[in-house]
């Protein structure tokens, strides 16, 4: 199937030529006749396998299509997004793919002045994009109109509920009129997602193309195991130095161990740059923008980072920390291996990240790899009383007894 027969407007086709894209991907092929016949829609798709542009082309092309339904200057399409950095990767589709229309459109995210936002706000927007903290913060001012509207995007919905943002969707979605189409997209289509789907869609089509379980099969996986810190920026700094790394970047769990991992590496000469939520957003942009160009080879993160993210020349993930919950792992490797490309995907673990790697491999269905350097090989093993794709035995877990936090033996 080419992009011609899904019956969008000649312009935006045009628009999709100059972005280099020969034919629609899977969730592509899917998700735009739905929207475009204009049915809620709520869609699961791996990361990397085109989803924006699943519901920014057959949006930009109704909005074409019909003028709108009342006059005002406010949004016609509003997108909502858990984090600034995917709210300018749609922001950015958006700009591409009306390259060759007339589209205004703006975004409100946190971390800039309120000024450029609200001038932005007083003139005509057709397509808006905002994070739900600052959204709610300039409708809590009386700065939005939302009688013209007539979509309502909800993306990455799992990982706003991981934020804690449902309260604040939930007041967004009262704000905006009932007669709206809305499409939700989400890692998973489960548990409290799909209640909240349920809840703000209606008779919605259900396209799902991945889960939870599915392998990253372009993906090469392996992991370390670390006797401690010391060890794992002994096994980095040999990855950095030997493998073929042409952009990478390396996970941490907190702000500080990103602050302090990057120190680690400029002073082994490291072209080395850091993302985290005490940012401001002038220095994250200009973070984004020197890798994008390759001019930083490493960039260290926090999860703030594993979603949103889109390099091309990325051929590396390091987890220097194993994320707190198992799903988190598929998106921060998800950043690698996108569309058709390979990817590697090297985690460093010891043993305070053991239950975390269970998690891990009980929902990917696969044990990783395990892997040695010479000379570099763990002084300890991991342990082998629990198998990770199986309930039989059971790993240490921290319990109180007298007050004080032990560990429980393994027998």
């Amino acid at each position: 199937m080419s992009f011609e027969h899904l019956n969008l407007d000649e312009r935006l086709l045009k628009a999709v030529e100059a972005c280099g894209f020969q034919e629609p991907t899977p969730i592509q092929q899917q998700a735009i006749p739905v929207i475009l016949d204009g049915e809620d829609l709520m869609g699961s798709a791996q990361t990397g396998t085109g989803k924006t542009a699943a519901f920014v082309l057959p949006i930009l092309h109704q909005l074409l299509q019909r003028k709108p339904t009342k006059k005002s200057i406010g949004p016609r399409c509003l997108v909502v997004a858990p984090t600034r950095e995917l709210a300018q990767q749609v922001e950015k589709d958006v700009t591409a793919f009306s390259k060759f229309i007339k589209c205004p459109q703006g975004s409100l995210v946190g971390g800039v002045a309120y000024g450029p936002q609200i001038q932005m706000l007083k003139r005509p927007v057709d397509v808006l994009i905002a994070t739900p903290g600052r959204l709610l913060d300039h409708m809590g001012q009386g700065r939005l109109d939302f009688s013209r509207l007539e979509f309502l995007v909800l993306d990455e919905a799992d990982r706003m509920l991981d934020m804690g943002f449902i309260g604040d969707i939930r007041r967004i979605v009262a704000a905006v009129p009932e007669q709206r189409q809305t499409l939700l997209f989400s890692a998973t289509l489960e548990g409290q997602v799909l209640r909240m789907a349920q809840s703000f869609l209606k008779d919605p089509e259900s396209i799902q193309l991945t889960s939870n379980v599915k392998k990253h099969e372009q993906i090469s996986q392996r992991i370390h195991w670390a006797d401690d810190a010391t060890h794992k920026h002994h096994l980095l700094a040999h990855y950095v130095k030997t493998e073929d790394v042409t952009q990478a970047v390396i996970f941490t769990a907190t702000k500080r161990g990103a602050d302090a991992l990057v120190s680690h590496l400029q002073r082994q000469g490291n072209e080395v740059a850091v993302l985290h939520g005490d940012l401001k957003q002038t220095a994250r942009k200009k973070t984004m923008d020197q890798m994008h160009h390759g001019k930083i080879k490493l960039l260290v993160a926090t999860d703030i980072a594993a979603r949103g993210l889109d390099f091309k020349n990325l051929s590396h993930v390091f987890n220097f920390d194993l994320p707190n919950t198992a799903e988190d792992y598929i998106h921060r490797i998800g950043r690698t291996g996108r569309a058709d490309a390979t990817g590697t995907a090297i985690s460093l673990v010891c043993r305070k990240d053991w239950d975390a790697l269970v998690s891990i491999e009980r929902l990917t269905g696969q044990k990783l790899h395990r892997d040695l350097i010479e000379g570099l090989e763990p002084r300890s093993s991991e342990p082998k009383t629990r198998s990770t794709l199986g309930n039989a035995g059971r790993s240490w877990k921290p319990r109180r007894r007298g007050g004080s936090l032990m560990r429980r033996r393994r027998r």
